[in-house]
């Protein structure tokens, strides 16, 4: 008898603590929700690295880029979604950049946006290594995989919320998206993507 009262004290205690249990757990998962944050475009700049017929580097940038970009720190996992108006290249030189826009090039009138979209994969200590993703760049879409060589998150120190930053980077042949122009002079067709990029928590 005594046995039995004990037995269901034990299950009341227990159920009682269902409620609390739950609630904790619930918690927990709602921590470890995917964060999704906006990318800043004023802080945000792809750019390349391209050869000239071995006499020099051509190097430039794009101007203007926006996307989204979500976060799941306990996970380990994430996706970038990320969005270059192709008409913002920039070399520094306006006569070039003018040449780059026209259908020897990126053709801009035609393919106004390139378009990066993957998942950030390789976490270790809590940090990506790599996004495995696909670049939709000239009209043509193919398999690019971005090395992170810097990944950091902190709290914005004046709007307060999570703020994330990186640097990637990767190598891409531009005839394999139709922009062979300048293989008959020796141009080496590699480009070397560097991506600086900084986003912050949506509110």
């Amino acid at each position: 008898m005594k046995t039995s009262l004990r037995n269901t004290r034990f299950t009341h205690v227990s159920l009682a603590r269902v409620p609390l249990t739950c609630a904790l757990l619930a918690c927990t998962s709602a921590l470890a929700a995917p964060v999704a944050y906006k990318v800043d475009p004023e802080h945000t700049y792809p750019s390349f690295e391209a050869d000239h017929i071995g006499m020099s580097v051509w190097r430039g940038k794009f101007n203007k880029s926006s996307g989204k970009i979500t976060l799941d720190k306990a996970a380990g996992t994430g996706t970038v979604d990320v969005e270059t108006n192709a008409a913002s290249i920039d070399f520094g030189l306006k006569s070039l950049n003018t040449w780059a826009a026209t259908k020897d090039l990126l053709d801009t009138s035609k393919f106004p946006i390139a378009h990066y979209k993957g998942k950030l994969d390789g976490f270790a200590n809590g940090a990506p290594t790599k996004v495995t993703g696909e670049l939709t760049l000239h009209g043509i879409t193919k398999p690019v995989t971005l090395t992170i060589n810097s990944f950091k998150c902190m709290a914005h120190p004046m709007f307060k919320r999570d703020w994330c930053g990186a640097d990637a980077q990767a190598t891409i042949n531009r005839e394999d998206f139709g922009m062979g122009i300048g293989r008959g002079y020796g141009m080496k067709m590699d480009v070397v993507l560097r991506i600086q990029v900084e986003a912050l928590a949506a509110q």
